[in-house]
């Protein structure tokens, strides 16, 4: 059958591939949203830690897919005026509860990332759900057969 895909040679992507799919998503994101997230660092681990988990209330490491940690602007956050001791803001995205979520739903693991991606980074901003799905639709991500 024409266009089947062999899927015995296929292999869920480790962290090394996941954080490149996160930074190309970040990549096809407007400019502007792009310019305005410098210092916003992008981290991809397997799962959340305890500490996070906690801070959240969360039972279990698959609740999470994504997570912003810092000071948004929302909240008078300037990322050029970082304090003493303070951490940078960071987007948090955890594989395996992604690809868990992914394995479940009918969407392509890169428009689930970057649905992640800019709703996390919409906390930096205190963006609304529509803003941040007109951010979405402008990065191309609304076609799923990538």
């Amino acid at each position: 059958m024409s266009g089947e895909v062999d899927w015995s040679g296929l292999r869920a992507p480790g962290l090394v591939e996941f954080e490149q799919l996160a930074h190309e998503a970040f990549a096809r994101l407007p400019e502007l949203f792009r310019q305005r997230c410098a210092g916003v660092a992008i981290q991809v681990a397997d799962f959340p830690d305890d500490e996070m988990l906690d801070e959240l209330g969360l039972e279990s490491e698959f609740d999470l897919l994504g997570l912003f940690r810092g000071v948004g602007l929302a909240q008078g956050g300037d990322p050029a005026l970082l304090q003493t001791g303070q951490m940078p803001n960071m987007v948090w995205l955890f594989r395996r509860p992604l690809l868990d979520y992914w394995a479940e739903h009918d969407e392509t693991l890169g428009h689930l990332v970057t649905h992640v991606l800019v709703h996390e980074i919409g906390h930096h901003f205190g963006l609304s759900d529509e803003d941040m799905e007109r951010i979405e639709a402008a990065a191309g991500e609304d076609d799923r057969s990538q």
